[in-house]
């Protein structure tokens, strides 16, 4: 195993949050409606359609647009001297620190020990039937796959195309989308893990769930 434990869990302890950081999408006059080491939320509501914390007001031609927290945490590195300055497109204005929960850990520490087959372009992806009835059964085995073997269905302009998986055998140990989810390019559909590798991440969850405060 080239991946030592100790130090995965050493590196998240040391600093156990995903820094956000938060660009202006376009010139203009920033006016700053946070302070550093607030805390800020995301979007809420059964479908997010109501808007996280008002981050800054950013004028342009005196047509001022709200620019709101995507993300939950706190604020840090705010850039308070450029306050009702000008600032270009894509100056980093502020970050924003998400504390990352025990579930949240597990997922990354496994992002670093699985083989993520991940969204070749911005579209929507489902598994196959025969995927879907297997992974429904949540058997202890997992579902094994190999170079070639195609289970995954890219929906791209009405046209529906199967992506063949290409990286090394293993079990699909992790998945990240929802059947017929909108995914953005490059992002995680699922994570395979060697079967060699089986023990090792069951010992990351295990450590992590007994050593690890939300």
């Amino acid at each position: 195993m080239d991946i030592n434990l100790n130090d995965l869990l050493r590196k998240y302890k040391s600093h156990p949050y995903e820094d956000h950081k938060i660009d202006a999408p376009h010139t203009g006059l920033v006016f700053f409606k946070v302070r550093d080491g607030q805390e800020v939320a995301g979007p809420s509501g059964q479908w997010l359609q109501k808007p996280g914390t008002l981050l800054y007001i950013l004028e342009r031609e005196n047509n001022p647009k709200r620019m709101y927290s995507a993300f939950t945490g706190r604020v840090a590195g705010l850039r308070a001297g450029l306050e009702g300055s000008f600032v270009q497109a894509g100056e980093q204005l502020l970050t924003i620190q998400h504390r990352l929960n025990r579930d949240e850990i597990i997922d990354r520490i496994l992002r670093d020990v699985l083989q993520v087959f991940r969204a070749p372009q911005r579209a929507r992806y489902f598994f196959t039937p025969e995927t879907v009835t297997f992974l429904e059964k949540k058997t202890d085995k997992g579902l094994p796959i190999a170079p070639g073997d195609e289970i995954i269905i890219m929906s791209l302009m009405k046209r529906d195309s199967f992506l063949p998986y290409e990286g090394a055998p293993g079990i699909i140990y992790k998945v990240y989308f929802q059947q017929g989810d909108l995914v953005e390019q490059d992002s995680p559909l699922f994570g395979v893990c060697p079967p060699e590798k089986l023990p090792f991440v069951q010992k990351v969850i295990q450590r992590i769930r007994t050593e690890w405060d939300d």
